[in-house]
C-alpha cells in the first residue's frame, strides 16, 4: 500500500510528529461547560429606533464651548485640559496600557540575546570530574549568542496581544471621556459662578429697594400717615437683605475655589472678571437622541473595548490548554582558560525545539478559564449599563432643555405681571389709597420672579452643557484607534 503524504511527513519530521501528538493529547483537555453567559444589548432592547437620516444630523463640535462666545470660559477650559491632575492621571494610564500592548506584541517576535561569562571555578574532586580537572581551580570562559522563537500555533500570544490592544484602546477612550467630563465641569462651574453673581445683583437691588422704602415710611410716619408698626416692618427687611448678600458672597467664594481646583491653578478666578449670564450666548443642540450621536460617546467606546479585551482574555485562557512550541538555538565559544576562548576548537552550537504540554494542573487551567469568562460577563454587563445610563442621561437633558424653554416663557409673563402689580401698589401707597403690606407683598413677588429668571437662565446654560456632554462632547471614534486597531462597532448603537 502506498504510504500517505501525512505519514511520510511525520516520519521525516520528528518535530511535526511531536506537535501532532501534543495537539491530540490537548484535544482531551476538558473545557466543557465554561463560557460567558451575558449578552450585549442591541438597539431594539434600548428603545433606540434606527434613523436613516441621523447620519445627516451634525454632531456636537469637539470644542462646543466656543459657541458660548465667552473668551474667559475658553481660556479656563484650555488651561484645565492642559494642567488638570486627574486628566494627567488618565493620560498616564493610557501610556501604561500602550506599553503593555508593546510587551505583548514582542512575544510574537524572535528573541536574540548575547552572553559573556568569565568565571574562576574550583572543581569538586569527589564529583563527576576526573583528575586532573577534579580538585583543580580553572578559568572558565563563555561567549555565546542565543536565539529563541515561540511558534504561536494555537494563538496564545496573538490573543494576549489582542487583549492588550483592547485595554490600551479602552484607556485611550477613558482619557477622552475624562477630557469631555472636565470641559463640561469647568463650563458648569463657570455658569454656576455667573448665576450667583446675578443673584447677588438681585439681592443688592432688594437691599436698595428696601432702603428706599424705609425712607418713604419714615417720611409718612413723620407726617402722621403711618404708624410705628409699618416702620418696624420696613426696618426688619434690611438685615434680612444684608444676610442674603453675605450668604451669596460665601457661595461665590466657594464656587471660585471649585473652579480653581478644576483648572488646576489656585486663585486663577480672582484675576478674572466675574461672569454674567446675559453676556453668554446660548447654543443650539440636537433636540432628539439619534443613535449615531450616542455612538460618539467615549465612555461607551471604552466599555466596548473592555468587552473586546475580555473576549481575547477568554480566548487566551483556552490556548493555555494547548502545547507551547519553541525553537531555540545558540552559537558561541566555551573553554577552560580565558586564553583559549576564541581559539579553534572552542566553538559550540546547538539548535532544537522545546515543547511543553500541560497534562495535569490540578484544575488551575479550568479555574483560570472560569475567571476570565466571569470577567467577560462583567465587562458585557458594564457595557450594557453604560449604554443604558447614556440613553437615560441624554433623554433627561433633552427633556430638561425643552421644559426650561417653556418655563422661561411662563416666567417672563409672570414677571411682567408682578412688576406691573408692584408699580400700582407703590402708586396707591404714595397716594394714601393702600397700606404698606400691599407694597411688601408686591415687592416680594417681583424679587422672587427676578431670582427665578436668573435660576432658569443658569439652568438653561447648564442643560446645554449637560446635553453636549451626554451626546459625546464632540468625541469622534478615531480612524485608527490608539493601539493598532480600529474602534469596535457597537451592536447597541448600529
Amino acid at each position: 500500500m502506498t504510504e500517505s503524504l501525512a505519514v511520510r511527513a511525520v516520519r521525516r519530521t520528528p518535530v511535526v510528529a511531536a506537535v501532532l501528538l501534543m495537539a491530540a493529547l490537548a484535544g482531551c483537555a476538558d473545557m466543557a461547560g465554561i463560557g460567558s453567559q451575558a449578552r450585549l444589548r442591541d438597539a431594539s432592547s434600548l428603545g433606540i429606533a434606527a434613523d436613516r437620516s441621523a447620519a445627516a444630523v451634525p454632531g456636537v463640535e469637539r470644542q462646543w464651548w466656543l459657541a458660548f462666545g465667552d473668551a474667559q470660559l475658553n481660556a479656563l477650559i484650555d488651561q484645565a485640559v492642559a494642567g488638570n491632575p486627574n486628566l494627567q492621571v488618565a493620560r498616564a494610564r493610557l501610556v501604561r496600557a500602550q506599553a503593555s500592548a508593546d510587551i505583548a506584541e514582542s512575544a510574537l517576535k524572535p528573541k536574540v540575546n548575547g552572553e559573556l561569562d568569565l568565571n574562576r571555578q574550583k572543581f569538586n574532586s569527589n564529583y563527576i570530574y576526573p583528575e586532573p580537572l577534579g580538585g583543580s581551580t580553572q578559568n572558565i570562559g563563555l561567549l555565546q549568542l542565543g536565539a529563541s522563537w515561540e511558534l504561536d500555533f494555537f494563538g496564545k500570544n496573538r490573543t494576549a496581544l489582542e487583549a492588550a490592544i483592547g485595554s490600551a484602546n479602552a484607556a485611550a477612550a477613558d482619557a477622552d471621556a475624562a477630557r469631555v467630563l472636565l470641559a463640561s465641569n469647568v463650563a458648569r462651574s463657570y455658569f454656576q459662578w455667573a448665576r450667583l453673581n446675578e443673584q447677588l445683583g438681585v439681592a443688592r437691588r432688594t437691599l436698595a429697594q428696601r432702603e428706599e422704602t424705609l425712607k418713604l415710611v419714615r417720611d409718612r410716619v413723620s407726617a402722621g400717615l403711618d404708624t410705628r408698626l409699618e416702620l418696624r416692618q420696613s426696618e426688619g427687611g434690611l438685615p434680612e437683605a444684608r444676610q442674603q448678600i453675605e450668604a451669596l458672597n460665601e457661595q461665590i467664594a466657594l464656587q471660585q475655589h471649585a473652579l480653581d481646583a478644576l483648572v488646576g491653578q489656585p486663585d486663577i478666578s480672582a484675576s478674572l472678571r466675574p461672569p454674567m449670564l446675559e453676556a453668554v450666548k446660548p447654543i443650539a443642540l440636537q433636540a432628539s437622541i439619534p443613535a449615531d450621536l450616542l455612538g460618539r460617546r467615549a465612555d461607551i467606546a471604552a466599555a466596548r473595548w473592555r468587552v473586546e479585551a475580555a473576549t481575547s482574555d477568554v480566548a487566551n485562557a483556552r490556548t493555555q490548554f494547548y502545547p507551547n512550541v519553541n525553537l531555540t538555538a545558540f552559537v558561541g565559544f566555551q573553554s577552560l582558560g580565558f586564553g583559549k576562548l576564541l581559539k579553534s576548537g572552542s566553538e559550540q552550537w546547538g539548535v532544537g525545539p522545546a515543547i511543553h504540554l500541560p497534562i495535569f494542573e490540578g484544575g488551575r487551567l479550568r479555574a483560570n478559564l472560569r475567571g476570565k469568562a466571569a470577567d467577560l460577563d462583567a465587562a458585557i454587563e458594564s457595557y450594557n449599563a453604560t449604554v443604558l445610563d447614556a440613553v437615560h442621561d441624554a433623554a433627561d437633558q433633552v427633556s430638561s432643555a425643552q421644559s426650561i424653554t417653556r418655563q422661561q416663557a411662563e416666567q417672563r409673563a409672570a414677571q411682567t405681571a408682578a412688576e406691573g402689580a408692584y408699580d400700582i401698589a407703590v402708586q396707591r401707597y404714595r397716594a394714601g389709597l393702600g397700606n404698606y403690606l400691599n407694597v411688601l407683598t408686591a415687592e416680594t413677588a417681583v424679587l422672587a420672579q427676578r431670582r427665578l429668571a436668573v435660576d432658569l437662565a443658569a439652568r438653561a446654560l447648564d442643560t446645554q452643557v449637560g446635553l453636549a456632554r451626554a451626546l459625546g462632547g464632540g468625541w469622534q471614534p478615531p480612524a485608527t484607534a490608539t493601539a493598532r486597531a480600529t474602534a469596535p462597532a457597537s451592536p447597541a448603537l448600529n
